[in-house]
């Protein structure tokens, strides 16, 4: 089956304005290929046609593989994808630039955004797309893509990982599953911080798993990544406006919704805006052990990332300081190792510093710093004890 062919298929139904169902696309291919096409060609159309129409076309095998969490195109014959072997070439390849570009405006349009030339990028979901039917979308369209169309999927996995399995897969070692047991049991507050695809969610749908069945969670989300096991763990999930800009909700109401639903541990997936003022206000309102993850390079650099977003919510520096001093205890740095493996790779404390607030690191890489006590003195205040 040519690509002319199923070009001539696609722009005829283009002009028909038909439906896209088996039957209409046969029947199209039959006219075009002037009735005698067997049924093999026809088959082979409706393949190929439908990464089209449906789906996210010729990249949902990579979606649909379990190692995969990012597929990348910066151009028609370069589609990349990432996960656990790190980045990497694929075989998949467009026609031409046009087919990459209709299929990112498909793309946009599943999820109720707008995009062509007086608008062109995209930030979206895709609902129903992919292993678990929730993949982030953006899109670059040229001439701001200077080399052409350049489409970015995200995959998003459940966090299903406990402890246990993180520490077979080397995420850290015996000791560290032993500091991370006992902060979630001494109820102290913590942020997962680390790059993009570093395990920030894994992390923190791990630790979750650990806190006792009789305590509930409710965890604000951008999107439904995190479903740790425990019984009490109720989600609030942020939607984006629709293509009109009306509907939004936000991350920081669902914060306010989620503090009238009694919990007794408040979890913000990733705090990445205005949200970080309520959060930091409902954990000085007597909600130990709350979480959240934060996009940082290092734990050391958590309070100016947090004094950047709290100046969107109306927070000075110092009221930010003030706050996050009561509010949160401890940070968990996540990376990726030159291989790709995901490791905790530090462990900080916060502490006041005069009027600022400093993360002292405790722990890394398996051992401990000269800076062990202050770890160790907010464990034994919680009637916890560190391990050795």
């Amino acid at each position: 089956m040519s690509t002319e062919l199923v070009e001539r298929v696609r722009r005829r139904l283009a002009d028909a304005g038909s439906d896209t169902d088996p039957r209409t696309v046969a029947d199209a291919v039959r006219a075009e290929a002037g009735g005698v096409a067997g049924h093999t060609d026809i088959l082979d159309a409706l393949r190929l046609l439908r990464h089209e129409f449906a789906g996210a076309g010729a990249l949902e095998p990579l979606l649909a593989d379990p190692d995969v969490s990012d597929v990348l195109v910066t151009a028609p014959g370069e589609v990349w994808m990432d996960g656990v072997a790190g980045l990497r070439r694929t075989e998949v390849r467009f026609p031409d630039e046009d087919a990459v570009r209709r299929l990112a405006q498909r793309l946009a349009l599943a999820a109720g955004r707008r995009l062509d030339d007086a608008q062109p990028f995209v930030d979206g979901w895709l609902p129903g797309i992919g292993p678990h039917g929730r993949v982030r979308l953006h899109a670059v369209l040229s001439p701001i893509a200077a080399d052409g169309t350049c489409l970015s999927l995200r995959v998003l996995r459940p966090a299903t990982h406990d402890l246990r399995t993180l520490r077979r897969l080397d995420t850290f070692g015996d000791h560290g599953l032993s500091l991370l047991d006992a902060i979630v049991a001494a109820r102290l507050a913590f942020l997962v911080t680390g790059a993009t695809g570093s395990g920030k969610s894994t992390l923190l749908a791990a630790l979750l798993g650990r806190i006792p069945p009789g305590e509930r969670i409710v965890c604000v989300e951008d999107a439904g990544e995190l479903l740790p096991d425990h019984p009490q763990f109720v989600r609030l999930i942020a939607r984006p406006p629709n293509v009109e800009g009306a509907g939004e909700i936000a991350l920081r109401e669902l914060v306010r919704q989620a503090l009238r639903m009694r919990p007794d541990r408040l979890v913000v997936g990733e705090v990445r805006g205005q949200e970080v003022c309520e959060l930091l206000t409902a954990l000085n309102t007597g909600h130990d052990g709350g979480a959240g993850t934060l996009h940082a390079n290092s734990p050391a650099e958590v309070p100016a990332r947090l004094e950047a977003l709290a100046a969107l919510g109306g927070l000075s520096r110092n009221a930010l300081h003030s706050q996050l001093a009561a509010a949160v205890q401890v940070v968990l740095h996540m990376c990726r190792d030159g291989d790709g493996r995901r490791v905790l790779a530090e462990i900080g404390v916060v502490q006041r510093d005069g009027d600022l607030v400093r993360v002292h690191p405790v722990w890394r890489r398996g051992a401990w710093t000269a800076e062990r006590q202050l770890l160790t003195e907010l464990l034994g205040e919680s009637g916890g004890q560190a391990p050795c």
